[in-house]
């Protein structure tokens, strides 16, 4: 579906008001203190008409307007709350990347708000991870306007924007990705109850050397303009953040993993599954078969099986 072409069932309420952008209107600490609120009631098998609409989250720093894609159940609520990173390279992509995961999570009853990132032409790292960390307090500090139950976020991210969603719920409190100031909300946190992933760059600095040992021009160059300065890709590297011992959040993570993905290798996702779960991490990981890179991006049993595995571990962290 084109993305600028709104589904015929959706309830389109284009929200761009004066006063929207910006909205003023390893091994320590527990982020699931900051969620004292309890269980969430979700049932993944639930089922529920949708209205989606849109509405401005921030300008970026090259001026861009960051935009906001919301699949809101229609029913009693509140529903649990998940947010979006989209992947794209860290350089392409926005919030309509993963619409039909969006749409299948949001219709079993979940709230789910997709985001724009900055890309990496437009400002390198840290710049998305900041437009997440702001994002979740953002949705914290607005949530309820859509029914949404804020009290144990989660984030579903794919490939890029896995790493940004790993980086996320790792280091909630990096005065870095901290540095953009929400006006109506300033005590807010960015912290996580969980984070959903599919084919998360989990070792950035190995995939690069994949994609040099494939002559992968494109996915080489994606890497040197968005790791700039180019140190940067050891500094942001989820696997080498647990192998320096970083004191981190321990969040718990499901990756997804395809078995023919050449772009981010199996055996190099497992290695990070292996060096979270020693840190003392909860990590679920399911090896989907026959299964490329992007593989949720075409109808298969497989992508059905997916977003079945998504919502499980969703309705897992809620009842706790």
């Amino acid at each position: 579906m084109d993305k600028g072409a709104f589904d015929r069932r959706d309830v389109v309420n284009l929200m761009v008001a004066a006063g929207a952008i910006g909205l003023p209107g390893t091994r320590t600490f527990s982020p699931n203190a900051a969620h004292a609120a309890g269980a969430v009631a979700y049932d993944p098998n639930g089922r529920f008409d949708l209205s989606v609409s849109e509405v401005e989250i921030r300008r970026n720093s090259a001026g861009r307007v960051l935009m906001a894609r919301i699949y809101q159940p229609q029913g009693p609520g509140p529903f649990p709350t998940v947010l979006d990173l989209h992947g794209g390279a860290w350089n392409g992509k926005d919030r309509f990347a993963e619409e039909p995961m969006d749409r299948a999570l949001a219709s079993s009853g979940l709230l789910v708000v997709a985001v724009d990132l900055t890309l990496a032409p437009e400002a390198p790292y840290p710049a998305c991870v900041q437009d997440a960390n702001y994002s979740v307090r953002w949705l914290k500090a607005n949530g309820a306007r859509w029914n949404g139950n804020v009290s144990k976020i989660g984030i579903y991210g794919s490939s890029s924007g896995g790493h940004v969603a790993e980086l996320l719920a790792m280091r909630p409190r990096d005065p870095r990705y901290n540095s953009l100031p929400l006006a109506v909300a300033p005590d807010l946190d960015a912290t996580v109850g969980y984070i959903a992933t599919r084919s998360p760059i989990s070792n950035t600095f190995a995939r690069y050397e994949n994609a040099v040992g494939r002559h992968n021009e494109g996915m080489v160059k994606n890497n040197k303009v968005f790791f700039s300065p180019w140190e940067t890709i050891h500094e942001a590297n989820p696997q080498e953040i647990l192998d320096r011992e970083e004191k981190i959040a321990l969040v718990p993570f499901l990756i997804m993993q395809g078995a023919l993905d050449d772009n981010m290798l199996p055996e190099v996702q497992e290695k990070f599954v292996k060096s979270y779960r020693a840190a003392g991490g909860a990590c679920d990981y399911h090896l989907f078969e026959n299964s490329v890179h992007e593989w949720v991006a075409e109808p298969s049993p497989q992508t059905d099986k997916a977003r079945e595995v998504v919502k499980e571990f969703i309705a897992q962290q809620l009842r706790t």
